[in-house]
């Protein structure tokens, strides 16, 4: 098969939660394990960092791979989902993953996801430990996929663990409240690892700390120890605690004497995230006149931050075009949008896109007021037609509506 072929096979035969949601999370770890040994447990021969969390687990993943690699370690970063290629999950010092080793590894294990039916996110797990294994990566960074207990991603024994922040994201399949949420966040704390939490409430805290004693696992909480990190080219206000966290993350590994870093690969390494790892999709601004600022930020944890900081730009017109998946509890962020924009509804090109129509109607009774498109490039589109100069655009919503557009 060629790539294209390749991931059509992998994206269309198997199930995979980009696309179908609650059908393709599995309950438990044997199919990953199953993997692991029929690849002669690549993720046992590497050295890794494990990084769960709702919010903030993708920029606290690359700002560690960008520092680590400041430090001159090949450094591997695992995260999902990607915006424009598949090959964006996988990456060595910045550099996607090649067709080629794609091509090759599903060719070689085809038959064997075949028979055991295994999901795209196990098979793309797999892929990534085989590759890091083979190409002798110093450490790789992995992001949890979803939750952290139950994901595939939880058959490694890292070097330290972290947790960015716990919100009500994904409750269908993680519980529906904080604590349960936590109690599946908290799954990837393994006996004698050490782990740091970014973010904590009354709620999870207990949880956290219950899960550490267990395991007999020191227990860093980066709210409460940093103060100052370093500056940065990612200004999104929730970086603020992202850095916070990846500043504490380094502290232990640097307490664990296996990597030299140096305050000066550590400030090199927060300035050059985008540069070193190609990170997108974080408060990235597009355009200068008008300002169009795209963000990945999907639910009310997110866009609390990301929205307060939308209405503290100086604008004459905000036009907001938007998007949302069809799992999306509207009840829950539609609140958090200003009702002085013009909106411009539209629908990610994924099955699970919400129809937007129906984000418009639904919109309408919160006061969000604007036209239906249909597609996301049509509405954004109309936004730059509409604009002035000294207006303001955002594009969100959904992960995959900033996709389309970058």
């Amino acid at each position: 098969m060629t790539y294209p072929e390749t991931l059509d096979w992998m994206f269309n035969q198997l199930p995979m939660y980009q696309k179908q949601g609650a059908s393709a999370y599995k309950e438990d770890l044997t199919n990953t394990i199953l993997l692991a040994n029929h690849l002669h447990n690549p993720e046992k021969e590497i050295k890794t960092i494990h990084v769960a969390g709702t919010n903030g687990k993708g920029s606290t993943s690359h700002f560690l791979a960008s520092i680590l690699q400041e430090a001159g370690y090949k450094t591997g970063l695992y995260t999902s989902p990607h915006l424009k290629d598949f090959r964006e999950r996988i990456k060595i010092d910045g550099e996607d993953i090649s067709e080629d080793f794609v091509v090759s590894f599903i060719a070689q294990n085809k038959s064997f996801f075949e028979e055991n039916q295994l999901s795209f996110f196990e098979m793309t797990v797999g892929l990534a430990f085989d590759y890091f294994h083979q190409e002798k990566v110093d450490i790789a960074i992995i992001e949890v996929g979803l939750g952290g207990r139950l994901d595939s991603t939880n058959i490694i024994t890292p070097l330290l663990s972290v947790i960015t922040n716990i919100g009500m994201d994904h409750v269908q399949f993680l519980g529906n409240t904080m604590k349960k949420i936590a109690f599946e966040k908290a799954g990837i704390i393994k006996p004698n690892i050490p782990v740091v939490i970014g973010e904590y409430t009354s709620e999870t805290k207990p949880v956290f700390e219950k899960k550490a004693s267990e395991t007999q696992s020191e227990i860093f909480f980066a709210s409460d120890i940093i103060q100052e990190t370093y500056p940065s080219v990612l200004l999104g206000d929730y970086q603020k605690q992202n850095k916070k966290t990846v500043l504490q993350a380094i502290r232990v590994l640097q307490s664990q004497n296996q990597f030299q870093i140096s305050e000066e690969n550590i400030k090199d390494g927060f300035w050059n995230v985008v540069k070193n790892t190609g990170l997108q999709g974080r408060w990235q601004q597009l355009k200068e006149a008008p300002k169009v600022i795209c963000d990945t930020a999907h639910n009310k944890h997110g866009l609390e931050i990301v929205i307060n900081q939308v209405n503290n730009q100086k604008f004459d017109n905000l036009h907001i075009v938007l998007g949302v998946v069809n799992d999306k509890d509207l009840d829950d962020v539609l609140p958090l949008f200003p009702k002085n924009a013009i909106y411009y509804f539209c629908r990610p090109d994924i099955p699970r896109g919400l129809d937007a129509s129906t984000l418009q109607q639904k919109a309408t009774s919160f006061g969000l007021n604007g036209k239906v498109y249909n597609s996301v490039t049509e509405a954004y589109k109309n936004a730059l037609e509409n604009a002035s100069e000294s207006d303001f655009i955002y594009v969100g919503g959904s992960t995959f509506v900033v996709a389309e557009i970058l």
